[in-house]
């Protein structure tokens, strides 16, 4: 009697354990998929989200570009990852002053134009705006959230040096990214950059893909990151390559040794604010700059500070390029 119950227990146990499993497997899936598949923004709609947050100046310088056709489309092509596209503009007086403006989560280069003007307009850059990996006009199906992209961007300083050196033996380049192109530009700084990146500007960039999906986990779900964030990862790295811990801007800062400024606003959920002291202690090497932008919430440090953003920018940047 007792040998029955005990299997009818075990049988019992097994059943539900498999039923965990099999929940915590589907649930991984859902999850990767919440969070890696891409959303197609079309230019138009980048645009209209574009002109609704930033002011009418802007509207009309962008609009002085695409009528005098300024922002123009170049593209190339990385072994395994297919057509990368970006967009650039060339300084109004040639020279070899450089900025690659790197974009965040499910947008596009266009989003970037706000900083564009900084440089372009206001400090007479070249810019370059490429299209992530899967967003914009490049190819690609899964968001890799800055990580393999920081890899894609290497290649990218390599084009952008090329292409606006002019005379110049090298030119000289900053790499400035909001969001997911923050956590990206730091990322890049933790590799061995060629001699024409001078300096790097990160604005509410994350301290690693693990941190930021644990967090939206929390937020999004009321979740604790254990097991899903686990089993998750772990399907990221079996069908992308990679795993959500090794994407870690933390471990990328403490090989930096390029100057860096660091942008966050104080009220930013998304990419919580806590993270900008963890980021600005890990880069232990070469100068570092911290501009908190008061009572602004994610990516709209710029937007809700422009002169004072201009100013820090400006600022930082022409100590390292002149």
């Amino acid at each position: 009697m007792k040998s029955r119950k005990t299997k009818i227990l075990l049988r019992s146990i097994i059943a539900i354990l498999l039923a965990v499993v099999i929940a915590l497997i589907a649930a991984s899936f859902y999850f990767l998929n919440y969070a890696l598949t891409p959303y197609r923004r079309s230019h138009d709609e980048a645009m209209e989200r574009f002109y609704k947050r930033e002011p009418v100046s802007l509207k009309v310088w962008v609009d002085s570009l695409e009528n005098n056709h300024c922002l123009r489309d170049t593209s190339i092509t990385i072994k395994g990852r297919g057509k990368m596209a970006a967009i650039y503009l060339r300084a109004e007086q040639p020279n070899n002053r450089v900025a690659l403006l790197l974009h965040g989560y499910n947008d596009r280069a266009e989003s970037m134009l706000h900083i564009a003007y900084i440089y372009n307009h206001e400090m007479g850059f070249n810019v370059l705006l490429p299209h992530f990996f899967a967003h914009g006009e490049s190819d690609g199906d899964h968001i890799d959230m800055g990580w393999l992209d920081h890899l894609d961007m290497m290649r990218w300083i390599d084009v952008a040096n090329n292409m606006f050196r002019g005379d110049s033996a090298q030119t000289q380049m900053v790499v400035h990214g909001i969001s997911m192109g923050g956590f990206t530009t730091m990322c890049i700084s933790g590799e061995k950059c060629p001699p024409c990146v001078k300096c790097f500007v990160e604005d509410c960039g994350y301290t690693s893909v693990w941190d930021e999906f644990a967090s939206e986990m929390h937020n999004e779900f009321n979740l604790p990151a254990f097991p899903l964030m686990h089993t998750t990862s772990l399907l990221c790295k079996m069908r992308y390559g990679w795993a959500f811990d090794e994407a870690s801007a933390i471990d990328q800062l403490k090989k930096s040794t390029l100057p860096m400024l660091f942008i966050h606003g104080d009220a930013d959920n998304f990419v919580p604010y806590s993270m900008l002291d963890q980021l600005y202690a890990a880069k232990q090497h070469g100068y570092k700059e911290k501009f908190i932008a008061h009572g602004t919430e994610h990516a709209r440090a710029y937007t809700n500070h422009p002169e004072e953003y201009t100013q820090r920018v400006e600022s930082f940047v022409t100590r390292f390029i002149k």
